[in-house]
């Protein structure tokens, strides 16, 4: 997968968003994602899922966009992203 990378929060978060725009059902998603030991924490109206990972706060969006906070290293949020995408696309 390919993504733009984008830095938030005062460099404290990444943003990594797929080249290909997805759309993702966030309950499902929650579901999937709870298997590899995703909490989830809420879900906004359908907007995005807001869980903790690995000691991070994640947010998925409906277009597939996934917030990490805090994480500083690009090759790591894409590698994080695309685990987690994939794992939904494959239910």
């Amino acid at each position: 997968m390919k993504f733009t990378i984008t830095r938030l929060c005062g460099g404290k978060a990444l943003m990594a968003s797929p080249a290909d725009m997805m759309d993702i059902d966030l309950d499902k998603a929650a579901e999937i994602l709870s298997k590899d030991g995703f909490a989830k924490k809420r879900n906004e109206e359908g907007l995005m899922l807001i869980m903790d990972w690995n000691g991070m706060e994640v947010t998925l969006y409906t277009q597939g966009k996934v917030m990490f906070y805090p994480l500083s290293e690009k090759e790591l949020a894409i590698e994080y992203a695309t685990k987690m995408l994939e794992m939904i696309k494959k239910g």
